[in-house]
This record gives C-alpha cells, structure tokens and sequence, in this order.
C-alpha cells in the first residue's frame, strides 16, 4: 500500500468559535495537500513522483473538481506541528481519478498533547478531479505518464459511511 504524506500547516484563523478546525478550512487542506501531490512545481523536482500536471500558462490541461465527500470523524484544533495528509488514489478513471485522504495529527514536538496529535484520522474524504484540454475545455483521457506516476498509488477507495 502506498500512499503520499503531505504535511500541511494549520493557521489560527482556520478555527471556529469552539476552537476546531472550521469545515471549510478542512477542504483548504485537502485542497493545499493535493496541489502539493499533483501540480509539479514549474522548476526544480517535484516533491512527490506523482506531481506530474502542469498549471499556468501554456498547460495543456486544465483540472476541475466535480465532487467533494467528506466524513469528520474527531474535532481537531490548532495543532502546532500541523497535520499530515496521507493522499492515495481510489480510481483512475478515463478522464478523471478519485483521490482519497486523511488527515492525521503530524505527531510530537514541544508542547504536544501526544494523544491527541497521534490520534486520527480526525478526516476522511475523496475528491473526484476531472481532467480537461485547455483549449477546449472538453474531458481528455488520462495520458500513460499520468497513469505510470499515478498507479502505484492506487487501492481501495474511501469506505464512506452511507445512511438512509
């Protein structure tokens, strides 16, 4: 099983009135993670062998979030160290992929409330990306270097819960 881990700070203004990380804020670093895995920088190596699209001028792809599922399993505050995003793939699709996450406290450092900051996945959630050609803005098929960085990162999806 691979999985990507991204460390993603988390701001003070990210926390609502009860001192939680604030919902919007979670896709914010869900949002921040996966940008860190997918887009490659514009120079030097990317951080991540998945980091293989391209954003800005002159890309020839364009990436549109079609769906957000997101499960809050345990409240989390302000932690100092951050948090870390683990990132995989649920489904490589024809044009587009599921990416799934959780994020975890990122562990120790001074003044950690080591329970809590091991403790996680406080999130689960998966997003669907659909790719587009920049120039039409029409779905285009995942290329085979997308699919060569991406597949070792592919297993089982996000078990969402479901009611009703």
């Amino acid at each position: 099983m691979a999985r990507l881990a991204v460390p993603v700070a988390v701001r003070w203004g990210d926390l609502d009135a009860y001192g939680h990380v604030n919902n919007v804020a979670v896709l914010r670093l869900l949002e921040e993670a996966r940008v860190a895995a997918f887009w490659h920088p514009g120079d030097g190596e990317p951080a991540h062998p998945t980091a293989v699209l391209r954003a800005g001028p002159g890309a020839d792809t364009v990436t549109v979030v079609a769906k957000h599922e997101v499960e809050y399993l345990a409240p989390f505050g302000h932690l100092r160290d951050g948090v870390v995003v683990e990132l995989w793939i649920g489904r490589l699709g024809g044009a587009s992929i599921d990416i799934c996450y959780e994020i975890r406290g990122a562990g120790g450092g001074e003044g950690a409330d080591d329970g809590a900051r091991r403790a996680g996945p406080f999130v689960r959630a998966t997003s669907t990306l659909v790719m587009l050609d920049a120039a039409t803005n029409a779905p285009r098929r995942l290329g085979d270097a997308e699919r060569a960085a991406w597949e070792p990162y592919v297993e089982a999806p996000v078990p969402h819960r479901r009611r009703g």
